[in-house]
């Protein structure tokens, strides 16, 4: 991730301003989208964004063409992942299409980039792909490049991993995606010691950037002890699907609650919907998505619906209500409606997610 898990975060700090106490929403029954909403969402996205050649496929940055930047278009890949899981193996060709294409586009060899983050990233995608394929080539690549990511990133002195080949700092946004991508390769590896290396980089992450007190996960400490105390969608998710995997059910909730509670604007209903982050294809565009996929995950294996879901319900509600009735396309401030023109693929995929991964509730009549 290029320009963000770093200090550059001066006018983006604006755009985190959550509310100092926890406020009660409406007592009302939380509006679902519709049942059908999920895949027309992830149909829009593909005839928007999606270019097929042969058995590979690729992911434009715009809808008019480009690329995306490396760990934008594989996360992209991992929401078509989510849709996947929600029904069942119903896009598992498309799966299989994406990841092919992006090894074509990146090569299976991943040492070339800089940034480890986006490497960890790339391994989930791949392990995740192995999961719903069984095409052990996908756990393979995932396997070598986590190895690799982690030999050059590993500091012992601090046990920890370095956000980048510079060795300049310590972020939230490569210890928990890779404790994340350890712990899915222990189980499908069957190797504990992938186990290990996760709960360390958990252990680490939770002593040194997570506010215990308020539940808020903290981006990064330099290696000269510079703090930076800005909190992420994306950074909570993480840490709460990593501490969910861990069995700390306890801290996942804080940080999850943390999340519900103090990120964001609250609509007139008064459930708190995801900041703001700005359009226009910046990395900030698609951190919601990550941060709904792992609070879902959470949710849903702990069975703490009654806590979270009306939550997670109003933000994909408000995402598809905010969606272009032309094309079906959602873009990520869900506070405003998408507007028309050219859109980047990767500010509609937190859009795509939170219908993949946010039950529907086909009980509750619309209004």
């Amino acid at each position: 991730m290029k320009h963000l898990c770093s200090s550059r975060f001066g006018k983006l700090i604006a755009l985190a301003i959550t509310a100092s106490t926890v406020f009660a929403p409406t007592n009302r029954a939380a509006f679902a989208f519709p049942a059908d909403a999920p895949d027309i969402a992830v149909d829009a996205y593909f005839k928007a964004f999606v270019r097929s050649e042969g058995e590979d496929s690729f992911i434009k940055g715009k809808q008019d063409g480009g690329r995306t930047g490396f760990w934008q278009e594989i996360e992209q890949v991992e929401g078509i992942e989510d849709a996947n899981d929600r029904t069942g193996g119903a896009y598992k060709a498309q799966v299989v299409a994406l990841l092919n294409g992006f090894v074509k586009a990146h090569g299976s060899n991943w040492s070339n980039n800089d940034f480890n983050d986006d490497i960890a990233w790339a391994v989930i995608a791949y392990t995740r792909g192995y999961q719903a394929t069984g095409d052990k080539k996908f756990l393979a690549i995932a396997q070598s490049n986590f190895d690799m990511m982690f030999a050059r990133a590993w500091d012992p002195a601090k046990g920890a991993l370095f956000w980048k080949t510079s060795n300049a700092g310590y972020n939230s946004c490569i210890e928990c995606p890779a404790g994340i991508a350890a712990f899915l390769l222990s189980k499908e590896l069957k190797d504990s010691s992938y186990e290990t290396r996760a709960r360390n980089l958990y252990n680490w992450n939770k002593a040194n950037l997570f506010d215990a007190q308020t539940g808020a996960v903290l981006d990064s400490v330099s290696t000269t002890g510079k703090m930076n105390k800005w909190s992420s969608t994306y950074n909570q998710g993480t840490f709460v699907g990593l501490a969910n995997f861990l069995g700390d059910t306890a801290t996942a909730k804080l940080a999850a609650d943390y999340t519900m509670n103090k990120m964001g604007e609250r609509n007139v209903s008064g459930f708190m919907i995801m900041p703001q982050y700005g359009a226009g294809g910046g990395d900030l565009a698609g951190f919601h998505s990550i941060g709904l996929r792992w609070i879902s995950r959470f949710m849903k294996e702990h069975k703490l619906e009654a806590t979270y879901l009306p939550w997670l319900q109003a933000n994909a509600d408000a995402a598809w209500n905010m969606r272009r009735t032309s094309d079906n396309l959602s873009w990520c401030r869900w506070l405003e409606p998408t507007p028309e023109g050219v859109l980047h693929s990767w500010d509609t995929i937190s859009s795509v997610v939170a219908l993949q991964v946010v039950p529907a509730d086909e009980k509750t009549p619309k209004p």
